[in-house]
């Protein structure tokens, strides 16, 4: 069993999307993200080196929505998911990108996408779960 350091709702002004008016005003973007860890080595020393530090590991993730614009919420949570797993302890992510000021012509509350990344998948239909 696999343990699960977990962020929820961080949030930052991107200018991501495919219309030139997301482009050039920008909006909020929501962020969930979970990584599995083995966290006895860490909780048997107390050594912050030995996991993910969500702190930084939050930062990053401002970082991933705030730089260079891309089109599609699922190359966001790519960019995300790839920095997650540069820490030597992530072995697995969960990402979820929220975006819920998108330019839907309906009522709606959320549009969102969810990707899982392992360390070391080829492609991400052969992951384990």
């Amino acid at each position: 069993m696999r343990d699960i350091i977990r962020l929820t709702g961080v949030r930052a002004r991107g200018h991501h999307g495919v219309f030139d008016h997301e482009r050039a005003d920008g909006q909020d973007f929501v962020v969930d993200v979970a990584v599995e860890v083995d966290a006895r080595a860490a909780a048997g020393t107390d050594d912050l080196d030995a996991t993910v530090h969500y702190g930084v590991l939050a930062e990053q993730v401002v970082a991933e929505i705030e730089r260079d614009p891309v089109d599609l919420i699922e190359t966001l949570a790519e960019r995300i998911a790839t920095a997650v797993l540069t820490h030597p302890a992530a072995l697995a992510t969960e990402v979820t990108v929220h975006k819920p000021q998108a330019p839907i012509t309906v009522p709606f509350t959320d549009v969102s996408i969810t990707i899982r990344r392992s360390r070391g998948a080829s492609l991400p239909h052969e992951e384990e779960e």
